[in-house]
């Protein structure tokens, strides 16, 4: 897939130099920032309809010194790398992995790449948001936002223009009618209401957006999160994702090489991978062979069913007391089983009622 550019001019790119591995491609990490500098740029990044590198020239430069100091090292030293390589490569010690990190920018992701990026849950991440964004403008070199693939045929290409049209064409007559069926506020001020109109509008729209929608995704992880999600990412069948696997790869390396040292070695990473390979392999041979991948569709069948529930209230109560009680389980089991309804049910919230012991915990908990 041909990614779209940002365009920059030459001090544009004089200026993120600095402060990106990749002043070009959609995967790329930040350096020599301020660690309340890019988190800030993260927390901006889910409500800038732009991309990573362009919020960065147009909110946040101007408040930064000119060069940034030393520039990006791709070179960790050599001492690190020696001790990383003996520790971590060779005595397999992963825990030091988790004591380096790095913010990673993903733009021009499908939104079934942003679920695989996330499907670990062991970083923190940040997805630009359908309900701040609008999808009726081109990409940068034209197109709506959606991921294009040659192999999927003229007839995907025509059914995603239709839809997006569909999302241009509905936006502004959307927007009309929040604005008529939605009360102003008393003094709000003109900015303020356009953005509640438009998160309204877009909310309302985003229905028709389909999988194939292109987002953008920042990703802060330790090294060990990252070499994981990479190997997932390369096993994966989807072509879209072990391309963003090598381009992670690449810009892991630009930053802190040693910490995915071990996903190019055939004897590590190429084992991982061949071995995540097998075993969906394997999966789908036996969801084939039991008659799992074919789905009878009924029109009156349930939308949602609970399968299965584990636990009840009492044990529900009993676990909420557990960590401060200084009884074991069984006994505080019995305590609560001693209470009687109107002990354990109390109002909250007008005519709702809920445990007494779950209040506490919301309380404290700031629910």
């Amino acid at each position: 897939m041909r990614y779209p550019s940002d365009d920059l001019t030459e001090a544009e790119r004089a200026r993120l130099a600095p402060h990106v591995t990749d002043l070009d491609g959609p995967v790329f990490a930040l350096v020599n920032l301020p660690e309340t500098v890019k988190g800030a740029l993260f927390a901006r990044y889910s409500r800038y309809p732009g991309t990573l590198r362009r919020l960065f020239l147009d909110e946040f430069a101007d408040s930064l010194p000119e060069g940034g100091g030393r520039g990006w090292e791709a070179d960790e030293g050599r001492r690190a790398a020696e001790l990383y390589e003996r520790i971590f490569v060779g005595y397999g010690d992963d825990s030091v992995a988790q004591l380096g990190g790095a913010h990673v920018a993903c733009e021009w992701v499908s939104n079934i790449l942003t679920k695989t990026l996330q499907r670990p849950r062991l970083a923190a991440y940040l997805e630009q948001s359908t309900r701040y964004i609008a999808y009726d403008a081109p990409m940068p070199g034209g197109g709506y936002r959606y991921y294009r693939d040659e192999a999927l045929g003229p007839e995907y290409e025509a059914a995603m223009d239709a839809l997006f049209g569909a999302y241009a064409e509905a936006l502004p007559r959307v927007r009309a009618w929040v604005d008529e069926t939605f009360p102003r506020s008393e003094g709000e001020p003109d900015a303020a209401r356009r953005r509640a109109v438009n998160a309204k509008s877009y909310d309302l729209l985003r229905g028709l957006l389909p999988a194939a929608s292109l987002s953008h995704m920042g990703i802060y992880a330790t090294g060990q999160a990252y070499e994981q999600l990479i190997l997932h990412l390369m096993a994966d069948p989807l072509p879209e994702a072990r391309a963003y696997g090598q381009m992670i790869l690449d810009a892991i390396k630009a930053v802190m090489p040693s910490f995915v040292s071990r996903v190019e070695r055939p004897e590590r990473g190429g084992e991982w991978v061949s071995y995540l390979e097998r075993r969906r392999e394997a999966t789908e041979s036996w969801v084939a062979r039991l008659g799992l991948d074919r789905r009878e569709v009924s029109d009156d069948r349930p939308s949602v069913r609970l399968l299965h529930c584990d636990g009840d209230e009492e044990q529900l109560l009993a676990a909420l007391l557990f960590e401060a009680a200084a009884a074991g389980e069984e006994e505080t089991l019995e305590a609560v089983r001693a209470l009687g309804s109107d002990a354990r049910w109390v109002p909250f919230g007008g005519s709702v009622k809920a445990p007494p012991i779950l209040i506490a915990e919301m309380t404290v908990s700031g629910s």
